[in-house]
């Protein structure tokens, strides 16, 4: 743990000593940079990865317990508002340097406690809890590891943000598959299994991830930030620790905390920029998902015909659970463009995802609605799957280009002093925290869309002949599941 962005942080210091003492080391070679850099991919994936198949395991195994009489806006909304309000709350609210360490134990503890909730009691109310518990960790979680991810000097705030998304890209396939191994043995014993997955968190924290200040003053970072580095650099986080607790004794502390009125500035200009477009996203792309997907429903492609889709849709149910395969994988690989080596989208093209996102959300919807494409069951069927992989692409681009360009913004300068170093560390750490709340938000608002939009639909097509809407059961735990993703 190194103390300048965990819980053990030490006290900016008034007088010159704090220039002597031994607070980082430049990395001394490039392969030496080279193997710091995945590390720290390496680990922010993992908390991408592993914070978010919790929550898809968690709320899946809930789902299976949950009565069929349960009304299902019950669940959508225990699984996404304690995500919500842990974003809004813990950014807004609170005050003053963020607590890491006990902010990922925190969580690790509500992950484990949902999953023994979720899978010891057989009482909606208790069952409805654990999904709560679930839901408030993964926002917890999202909220802070982005935040850890400002603590880094601008060229691998990004480099950190782009492994993060590219691992809760991941959780959504990762998490659906390990489910399906683990369903067989029971509810109870699956869960009981992945009960030890949130452990992955601070393990990782503790033993993997390198330290913010060994890349102080070798990459994309001003002096403002960086310590003179000695001979020998710390060896072990232990000694990292006994060195800032001695720190932490001399001198005074320099304290900031911001205000009501300095978040309120700090929100305005980030409204349109970068909250804005990540809303609309997430609420025509959930919407899309959850309001128009189950109506995409067509006649079973004979094989002798269509002998590719032959190959993967055997009934009409198979339909819903291939478009969100085909939206998950895509989001994948977007969520993973920074990750791999692909520029990242300019400022001002932001909202275009949100744009093309929303033609799609009319051609599909139209084609639901009034059936505009051709009566070939083949060329419908690719045409929807085009449709839905540019959605998830979108969807995907927008998360990671959006914190991306968030975590590039306002790094304190050579000329700064320690009271404005401070300041403008905690405006970072708020400033991609709020932006969190965001898909949140529009989460939630998709919940309460997606059921008339998939009625609204389903009544036009009966209306016109087409009845697959209304006898096949496609309301199911799948589409539940995937309002509360994220």
């Amino acid at each position: 743990m190194q103390a300048d962005f965990r819980d053990e942080e030490p006290p900016f210091q008034e007088d010159s000593e704090q220039s002597s003492q031994t607070l980082a080391f430049a990395p001394q070679s490039d392969d030496q940079e080279r193997k710091l850099r995945i590390r720290l991919g390496t680990s922010f994936f993992l908390f991408g990865l592993i914070n978010n198949i919790l929550y898809v395991v968690s709320l899946s195994a809930a789902l299976d317990l949950v009565p069929p009489a349960t009304p299902k806006g019950i669940i959508a909304f225990c699984g996404v508002a304690p995500a919500f309000g842990a974003k809004v709350g813990w950014n807004y609210i609170l005050k003053g340097r963020i607590r890491y360490t006990r902010r990922l134990l925190g969580c690790c503890f509500c992950s484990v406690m949902g999953m023994l909730v979720v899978s010891s009691f057989e009482s909606l109310g208790m069952r409805l809890l654990g999904i709560c518990l679930a839901s408030f960790s993964s926002g917890l979680g999202d909220l802070t590891f982005l935040q850890l991810s400002t603590t880094y000097p601008i060229a691998l705030a990004g480099h950190s943000v782009g492994y993060f998304a590219s691992g809760t890209g991941g959780a959504g396939i990762c998490g659906a598959s390990l489910w399906w191994k683990l369903r067989s043995l029971g509810v109870k014993r699956g869960i009981a299994i992945c009960g030890f997955l949130p452990f992955v968190i601070p393990l990782t924290y503790f033993f993997l991830l390198p330290p913010a200040t060994v890349f102080q003053g070798a990459v994309g970072t001003s002096a403002a930030y960086a310590a003179i580095p000695t001979a020998d650099p710390p060896e072990t986080p232990a000694d990292e620790i006994e060195e800032t607790e001695a720190q932490a004794t001399r001198g005074p502390k320099i304290r900031v905390s911001l205000s009501a009125a300095d978040k309120l500035r700090l929100v305005r200009p980030i409204l349109l920029k970068y909250m804005l477009p990540l809303f609309l996203v997430y609420v025509i792309e959930k919407t899309i998902n959850q309001g128009i997907g189950p109506t995409l429903i067509y006649p079973v492609p004979d094989p002798s015909t269509h002998p590719f889709w032959g190959q993967f849709i055997k009934s009409a149910r198979d339909y819903y659970p291939l478009w969100q395969l085909v939206y998950e994988t895509f989001v994948f690989l977007s969520r993973s463009s920074i990750s791999l080596g692909f520029p990242a989208l300019p400022t001002n093209l932001l909202g275009l995802p949100a744009l093309v996102q929303s033609l799609i959300f009319i051609a599909l919807s139209t084609e639901s609605a009034k059936g505009i494409f051709p009566d070939n069951v083949g060329i419908t069927i690719s045409l929807i799957f085009l449709l839905i992989a540019v959605e998830g692409l979108c969807g995907g681009l927008a998360f990671v280009n959006v914190f991306y360009r968030i975590a590039q913004e306002d790094h304190p300068e050579e000329s700064d002093s320690e009271y404005d170093i401070e300041r403008k560390k905690q405006e970072r750490e708020f400033k991609i925290g709020s932006i969190g709340a965001a898909d949140s938000l529009g989460i939630l608002l998709a919940s309460l869309l997606a059921m008339p939009t998939e009625i609204g639909l389903c009544k036009a097509q009966v209306a016109r002949g087409k009845d697959l809407c209304r006898t096949l059961e496609v309301a199911n735990a799948f589409q539940y599941l995937q309002i509360l993703q994220e």
